[in-house]
C-alpha cells in the first residue's frame, strides 16, 4: 500500500503531454468564470455550452449552503467532476454521475473537507477555466481536462506512469445540512459487451423523484471493473452490473499513464436508450481538442452579442462574465430524438425543430434575464416561450413556477412564467399564446385546483382582495406578486379573446393597494378581520416569532413597500404623490442597514434598506424616473454597478440565481432596465461604458454611446436617438430592436430638467402621467 503523501512525492517530477495551442481571446473580453464561485454567488467554473444540458464541473463539497452549485472557491480540495450543476441558486441539487480520476488505494467515500486524506478528495493546483473548457492538476498527479457538447461531457485525464483508477460514484449528491437525509431510492450500473458503461438513479432532493441516466464510453478499455452496492458492498469478482440505492464502480488501469484516457458521457432524463442516443449523436466522432474548439466557437458567437469599449479592464471582464452567466440557464432538457419528461411525469416528444428546457428560476429571471434575451437572443426566447406553453399545458398546476428536471418544485411564490409569456407576446415573439390560456385561467380562477406552496391563499386573495397575514405566511408579498401575475395574465387573456377574464384580472391586479397602508407609507401585514399588524416595524420580517412564518418573501417591510412593478403611478398616488414618494425612495436608500436576527442570507447587498443581493427590489433604483427625478436613478444605478459587482470570486453580492444578478448588470451597464417587462419599455439609468455595440437579428446593430464617460460622470444631461434629441427618460423595446445609435451626454453634475416633464416619464400600467 502507498500513502497519499508518498504518492505525491513520486509524482513531483512527472512529465505530462503539453497542452495544444489555442488562440487567446483578448484579455479585456474574456469572461472570468470564477466570478460568483466565492461568497454567496453559487456559480460553478466548469464546462458547459449556452443553455446546454451538460454542466461538467468540479465539486468541492456537498454539505454547506455555500456549495449549492457543488463548488466554492477556496475549499482546497476537489471530490471529482460531475455532469449537472445549478448556477447561482439558493437551493442545491443535481451533481449527477461523479467521475474521480486518481491513483493509489481505492477509497469509496470522499471524506470530510477538513481532512482530504481521509477519502478520495484531492488537493489541486493550476486551475483554469474558460467558456467550454476547464483544467486542473490533481495531487495524485492526474491532469484533468473537461469540455462538452450540448448533451455529452468530455473528460481527458492524463495520468503519470503506473497504475491508476477512475471511480464512478452514483451516490454523490447535495446534502444540505438542515434537510432530512435525502434519498436515492433506485440506482444501477452496468457494463455492456460494447464496453459502454451505463447507469441510472432516482433522486429525491429538491426536484423530488427526478431521474438521470447516462452512457459512458472510454477511449481505453479498463483492465478490470469492480462494482459496489449499498453500504459500499463489493460485488462478486467478474460482476458486470449492480443495482441498489447508492451504487459505484471502479475502472482499473494497470498502466494508466500509457496514454490519456478520454471519457465521453451522454446523459438523459428519459432513459438509458436516450443517453446512448445522445452519446452516439454527439460523441461518436471527433476528439477532445476538436470538441473544445467547437465549444469555444459557440461561446464566441454567443458572447459576441455585446461588445464594449471604455470602462476599466475589470469592468469589461465583469461585463463579459455577466453575459456568460446570463446564458447558462435555462438548460436544454430534450434528447436528440426530442423526448423529455413533462411536468405530468410522462414522456413527451417536442415537435421537430423545437426543444424542451429545465432550470427555470422564474421568480428571479422574469425581471431581467428574460428581457435581456429578448434583445440579444430572440430566437432562443421563441424556443423558451414554446416550451413554457407546453409546460403550462402539461402541468397539473398550470404555469410553471420553478421547474427542474421534469419536476415542479413550486419554489418561491406566484406563477411567474406568466410575465415571461406576456412580455414575449408584447414584444412580438410569435407563439401560440392562446394554448397556454386554459392553464393560466385555471391557476387564476379555479380555487379548487391543486395548490403548491407558491399559490396558497388564492381564494382569499380573490374574495377579500388580499391574502390575510393570519391565514398564510408571506401574505404581503403573495398579494403583491399575485397582482403582478394578474396584470400579465390580463394581457394574455386579451390575446386569447377572453375579454371578460381580462377585465377581471386587470381589476384584481390592483389588489396590491390592500397591503400598502397609506397612513404610514409602508407595506404592512393585514389580518383576516381587516386590521393592520401593530406595533409595526418595517425592518421586521413579519408579525409571527416563528422564523419560517414571515409576512414577506425574502424581504422586510422596507423592501416590500416598493415591490409594485406594473402600476407605479398608482403606487405614487396611493402614497401621497411625487414628492412624498421620492422622499420615501430617498429614505429607503439612506435608512440604517439594520436587519433582524432571523433575516435570511438572501437579504444582502444593502444600501440603506435597499437589498441588491436579492430580487424583489432590483427595479427600485429606476423608480425615481417615474417621479421626474431620473438623475437620482442615474446616481444610484452607477453606484450599484460599481459597488455590487467585482472581478473576483466573491464578485456577485448575492446568489446569481440562474443569471438574474448578472443580467441586471448587463442591462444596467447598457444604460436601461425593464422596470415592468410586460410594458415592453426600458427606463434609462447610467451607462457604464463609452461605447457598447449589441448585435441584433438581421445584421442590425444597437450602439449605445457615452463619449468621455468615466467614474466621475454618472449623470445623463441629454440623450439622442439616431441623431435626434430624445427628451424621454425611457425608450420602447420596439424602437431599440430596430437598431440605431442611442447617445448619452454624461456629466459630473446632474441635469434635473431631463425627464422631469410628465410627458417624458416612463409608461406604467399602459399609460404615462399628464
Amino acid at each position: 500500500m502507498i500513502s497519499r503523501r508518498a504518492l505525491l512525492a513520486t509524482t513531483a517530477t512527472v512529465a505530462v503531454t503539453p497542452l495544444p495551442a489555442f488562440a487567446a481571446r483578448p484579455a479585456r473580453t474574456t469572461p472570468n468564470l470564477f466570478v460568483g464561485t466565492g461568497g454567496d454567488g453559487h456559480t460553478y467554473p466548469g464546462a458547459t455550452l449556452p443553455f446546454g444540458m451538460v454542466q461538467l464541473s468540479p465539486d468541492t463539497d456537498v454539505a454547506r449552503w455555500d456549495t449549492c452549485s457543488g463548488y466554492h472557491h477556496g475549499d482546497g480540495s476537489i471530490m471529482g467532476f460531475s455532469h449537472t450543476h445549478l448556477s447561482g441558486t439558493g437551493i442545491g441539487d443535481m451533481l449527477d454521475v461523479l467521475v474521480v480520476p486518481t491513483r493509489g488505494p481505492v477509497q469509496l467515500q470522499p471524506g470530510p473537507i477538513e481532512n482530504p486524506d481521509a477519502g478520495y478528495r484531492q488537493r489541486y493546483s493550476d486551475e483554469h477555466a474558460e467558456p467550454g473548457y476547464y483544467r486542473v492538476a490533481l495531487e495524485s498527479g492526474v491532469r484533468a481536462e473537461l469540455s462538452v457538447t450540448d448533451r455529452t461531457g468530455w473528460h481527458r485525464y492524463t495520468f503519470p506512469k503506473g497504475a491508476g483508477h477512475i471511480l464512478i460514484d452514483m451516490a454523490h449528491m447535495i446534502l444540505d445540512k438542515w434537510d432530512n437525509p435525502p434519498l436515492i431510492d433506485d440506482g444501477s450500473l452496468a457494463i455492456g459487451t460494447d464496453g459502454v458503461l451505463t447507469g441510472s438513479r432516482r433522486v429525491h432532493r429538491w426536484a423530488k423523484g427526478r431521474r438521470i441516466h447516462f452512457a459512458m464510453q472510454l477511449s481505453r478499455k479498463p483492465d478490470r471493473i469492480a462494482f459496489y452496492g449499498d453500504e459500499d458492498a463489493a460485488q462478486p469478482q467478474g460482476a458486470t452490473s449492480v443495482a441498489g440505492k447508492r451504487v459505484k464502480a471502479v475502472l482499473f488501469y494497470d498502466d494508466a499513464g500509457a496514454a490519456p484516457i478520454v471519457i465521453r458521457c451522454g446523459i438523459s432524463a428519459v432513459d438509458v436508450a436516450g443517453a446512448r442516443a445522445n452519446l452516439n449523436a454527439e460523441a461518436a466522432r471527433g476528439d477532445f481538442d476538436g470538441v473544445r474548439r467547437a465549444a469555444a466557437r459557440r461561446w464566441a458567437e454567443a458572447l459576441g452579442a455585446i461588445t464594449v469599449e471604455g470602462g476599466t479592464p475589470d469592468q469589461r471582464t465583469i461585463m463579459a462574465s455577466a453575459l456568460y452567466h446570463a446564458m447558462v440557464a435555462p438548460t436544454l432538457y430534450s434528447d436528440v430524438d426530442g423526448r423529455y419528461v413533462g411536468l405530468d411525469r410522462q414522456v413527451h416528444t417536442v415537435p421537430a425543430g423545437q426543444h424542451a428546457y429545465s432550470t427555470y428560476s422564474l421568480w428571479d429571471t422574469y425581471r431581467a434575464l428574460h428581457p435581456l434575451l429578448t434583445i440579444v437572443a430572440p430566437d432562443r426566447v421563441k424556443s423558451l416561450v414554446d416550451d413554457l406553453i407546453r409546460q403550462t399545458q402539461q402541468s397539473p398546476y398550470g404555469p410553471p413556477v420553478w421547474p427542474l428536471q421534469g419536476v415542479e418544485t413550486g419554489t418561491m411564490i406566484g406563477w411567474h412564467a406568466v410575465p415571461v409569456l406576456a412580455e414575449a407576446q408584447a414584444k412580438g415573439i410569435p407563439a401560440d399564446y392562446a394554448a397556454a390560456w386554459p392553464g393560466i385561467r385555471k391557476r387564476s380562477f379555479d380555487f379548487t385546483a391543486p395548490d403548491l406552496d407558491n399559490s396558497k391563499g388564492r381564494d382569499l386573495y380573490d374574495a377579500k382582495g388580499y391574502v390575510p397575514a393570519d391565514k398564510w405566511f408571506e401574505s404581503v408579498s403573495r398579494t403583491q406578486e399575485y397582482a403582478y401575475d394578474d396584470w400579465a395574465a390580463s394581457k394574455l387573456a386579451t390575446a386569447a379573446g377572453a375579454t371578460a377574464d381580462s377585465a377581471r384580472l386587470l381589476k384584481r391586479s390592483g389588489n396590491w393597494r390592500n397591503v400598502i397602508d397609506p397612513s404610514i407609507g409602508f407595506a404592512r401585514p393585514k389580518f383576516d378581520d381587516g386590521s393592520w399588524w401593530t406595533p409595526y416595524d418595517p425592518i421586521q420580517l413579519g408579525h409571527m416569532p416563528k422564523p419560517w412564518w414571515r409576512d414577506y418573501t425574502e424581504a422586510n417591510g422596507w423592501q416590500a413597500t416598493f415591490l409594485n412593478q406594473h402600476d407605479v403611478y398608482g403606487l405614487i398616488a396611493h402614497m401621497g404623490g411625487d414628492a412624498k414618494f421620492e422622499a420615501k425612495l430617498d429614505a429607503l436608500f439612506t435608512a440604517p442597514s439594520t436587519l433582524p436576527k432571523n433575516a435570511p442570507p438572501d437579504i444582502s447587498g444593502l444600501v440603506g434598506q435597499y437589498a441588491h443581493g436579492n430580487e424583489p427590489d432590483q427595479h427600485v433604483a429606476y423608480l425615481y424616473a417615474f417621479t421626474g427625478a431620473p438623475w437620482k436613478t442615474q446616481k444610484m444605478v452607477r453606484r450599484l454597478c460599481t459597488e455590487m459587482y467585482r472581478n473576483d470570486p466573491d464578485g456577485v453580492i448575492g446568489n446569481d440565481d440562474c443569471g438574474q444578478m448578472s443580467a441586471w448588470f448587463v442591462l444596467s451597464s447598457l444604460g436601461f432596465y425593464p422596470v415592468d417587462p410586460v410594458e415592453a419599455a426600458y427606463v434609462f439609468g447610467s451607462p457604464l461604458f463609452e461605447r457598447t455595440t449589441v448585435a441584433l437579428p438581421g445584421g442590425k446593430r444597437l450602439v449605445v454611446e457615452a463619449p468621455g464617460n468615466t467614474e466621475a460622470t454618472p449623470y445623463v444631461t441629454a440623450v439622442t436617438w439616431n441623431g435626434r434629441p430624445w427628451t424621454k427618460s425611457w425608450i420602447a423595446h420596439a424602437d431599440l430592436v430596430k437598431g440605431g445609435t442611442l447617445r448619452f451626454a454624461m456629466s459630473s453634475t446632474p441635469n434635473p430638467a431631463f425627464g422631469r416633464a410628465l410627458a417624458d416619464r416612463p409608461p406604467s400600467f399602459g399609460r404615462v402621467p399628464g
